[in-house]
């Protein structure tokens, strides 16, 4: 199948509704970025392609294709529906917008977004996609990528909710990552002790000598 697609690209033919129609949602996936650029936009419209399974720059490209293809729609109530199948790939500023739009996204929807998007989202954006489907965020707080979404928030914003969810950073702490350090010298450990046991005085005598001076 992946071989028939690439002859048909090369010979100049567009990926267009028809030909989008013979490949249909099982082969969709096999597509490379090249083929992907292929596709003209309008043929979406009239053909729906779901990526669903595919991989994520698939998503991505694919996303972009179906964004220009609906892009007269863009402030009318049906275009959440017409872009929703390609929601995996869109980018976080998209999404924010989305969230004016009161879309009421399913949770199902939500846990599949692109990860690096999802996770610039404020709890208030996120309830602005869920809406009448928040509370349904609470199942999820124990799994990715809510839970990952969640120790990025502050937990003051997340008790804003009203939902349960907890997990979120309490205000005046950091999340701190601790470093890793190197493996202590092979010196014999009464040297080392030795050393950190005189530590004290010899930068005594360096503070003494820099007053007097």
């Amino acid at each position: 199948a992946s071989a028939a697609i690439r002859r048909y690209v090369e010979l100049g033919n567009a990926l267009n509704a028809t030909a989008l129609d013979a490949i249909g949602r099982r082969y969709v996936c096999l597509l490379n970025s090249t083929e992907l650029q292929a596709i003209h936009p309008p043929s979406l419209r009239l053909v729906s392609v779901n990526p669903s399974a595919c991989s994520q720059e698939t998503k991505n490209l694919l996303y972009q294709k179906a964004k220009e293809a609906f892009s007269d729609q863009h402030h009318l109530p049906a275009y959440y529906e017409l872009i929703l199948p390609y929601l995996g790939g869109a980018p976080a500023a998209d999404l924010k917008t989305l969230s004016r739009d009161d879309v009421n996204m399913n949770i199902s929807t939500f846990v599949t977004l692109r990860k690096d998007s999802l996770m610039n989202l404020t709890p208030r954006e996120v309830q602005g996609l869920l809406g009448l489907n928040l509370p349904e965020l609470a199942q999820w707080q124990s799994r990715a990528p809510v839970r990952d979404w969640i120790q990025l928030q502050k937990q003051s914003e997340l008790d804003q909710l009203h939902i349960g969810l907890t997990g979120g950073t309490q205000e005046g702490y950091i999340n701190i990552v601790t470093p890793k350090f190197p493996a202590m010298s092979s010196a014999p450990l009464g040297t080392v002790a030795t050393s950190f046991h005189l530590l004290p005085a010899l930068l005594l005598s360096v503070l003494m000598m820099s007053i007097l001076s």
